[in-house]
């Protein structure tokens, strides 16, 4: 059973809206931020990564900058560029990403769901990460960033989508990298109970993309919690901004693989090596994995084909996935890298970037590269439901959900 709530929301004015939206924190270092906020001054990042206000002397961490983030967005309020909804309501939130949209419900999501595996993680966090948002979360009283959170499609919820899909949406415009953003809102009172009612019935809601956002979301509602004592769990503090997709809509794109080095073999010796677990086809071109279980490779300017012989495949939810199958049986026994986490010899790119990019690494800094099948919302499910974590860069989700346009404070 989960608890769903509508909430009062703070968001840009119609005007500006497409102005203020911004890609989440995390995919720019500080630079980059600081040139797009240098592009477009109302760039909700300049709330989220507040170091972009001050010169490369200010620490990216610094009390001040987290203040900083706060006067902010509070000026934002004060001077229009936000205004805030005081009836309680839920949002429709489209992307469409090259004719393919995928719908989710903007609501509040509870820390206590989170806490007792109603919602369900797939990954671990990082404590240094958590801690910049929880600072951020904490200083600003506000979640800036939503939750991509996912559930498996209910026909009551997918009915009052689409009955409120045909009214005028509060937002429609397309962002910069040509991805159409729509919002309507959810008011009537008899929608929103029904959709309310529709959750609570839902046993299970899992994390897609964001496990930090929500570690640090909790954690902040946690230590809210402390400091109130008699909190009665209705408030504000104790739930975290989110959108949540039907599993049917989407899309997991593949996370790729790129390497320095052969690990001291030769091409020869390290193709003999790989033979022993995959069936190896060169190919007249560039290889996207079409099935589970198999893989393209690019080494000294070829492709080749590579399937997992049977005897490695797995029906385990973990180490059936095909980032496992590489993992176990080919990038830690042949090329000696324990922890794809850790060790610098290996890379990722994500699957928007094409194989055209694995082709230029190798011609730049690596030797070899993999290209993979990507892991299904379904395998995504199974691992999450088994109370397992994926290894490091299953999943790379796109469309990416827009900062900015939703705030919830407490």
């Amino acid at each position: 059973m989960a608890v769903i709530r509508p909430f009062e929301c703070v968001r840009p004015c119609e005007r500006v809206a497409d102005r203020v939206a911004a890609l989440p924190y995390d995919v720019y270092n500080r630079q980059e931020a600081c040139e797009v906020v240098k592009k477009e001054p109302l760039s909700f990042l300049k709330i989220d990564r507040a170091e972009t206000q001050f010169d490369e002397s200010v620490d990216t961490y610094a009390p001040q900058v987290y203040q900083k983030a706060k006067e902010l967005l509070e000026k934002a309020i004060a001077d229009g560029t936000f205004i805030t909804d005081t009836d309680r309501c839920y949002y429709i939130y489209e992307l469409t990403m090259d004719g393919r949209s995928q719908t989710g419900i903007v609501a509040c999501a509870s820390i206590d769901d989170y806490q007792n595996n109603v919602i369900k993680k797939h990954e671990n966090t990082r404590a240094d990460k958590e801690l910049d948002r929880i600072t951020h979360v904490d200083t600003c009283s506000a979640q800036t960033g939503p939750i991509f959170l996912a559930y498996r499609a209910n026909q009551v919820i997918d009915k009052e989508v689409d009955r409120v899909k045909k009214s005028p949406s509060i937002y429609n415009f397309v962002s910069d990298d040509g991805i159409r953003h729509q919002v309507w809102k959810i008011a009537d009172k008899a929608a929103v109970e029904n959709i309310k009612n529709a959750f609570e019935k839902i046993d299970s809601i899992y994390i897609a993309d964001g496990h930090h956002r929500v570690a640090s979301a909790v954690k902040v509602g946690l230590k809210r919690r402390k400091n109130n004592p008699d909190y009665t769990g209705e408030e504000e503090f104790n739930y975290f901004l989110s959108v949540l997709f039907p599993d049917e809509q989407l899309m997991i794109l593949p996370y790729n693989r790129v390497v320095k080095d052969l690990n001291g073999y030769t091409k020869e010796q390290f193709m003999e090596k790989i033979a022993q677990n995959f069936d190896i086809t060169e190919s007249d071109g560039q290889v996207m994995p079409d099935n589970k279980g198999t893989f393209g490779m690019y080494i000294n300017g070829k492709w080749y084909r590579l399937t997992a012989k049977k005897e490695i495949m797995s029906e385990d939810p973990v180490d059936g996935l095909d980032v496992a199958i590489l993992q176990n049986n080919l990038l830690e026994p042949v090329l000696g890298i324990h922890d794809p986490k850790t060790d610098s010899r290996i890379d990722f790119v994500g699957g928007i970037r094409g194989l055209d990019e694995l082709e230029k690494r190798c011609n730049e800094d690596c030797v070899l590269a993999f290209s993979m099948y990507p892991t299904s919302i379904k395998e995504l499910f199974d691992v999450a439901d088994a109370g397992k974590l994926m290894p490091p860069k299953s999943t790379w989700f796109e469309p990416k959900l827009r900062s900015g346009l939703f705030i919830h404070r407490f």
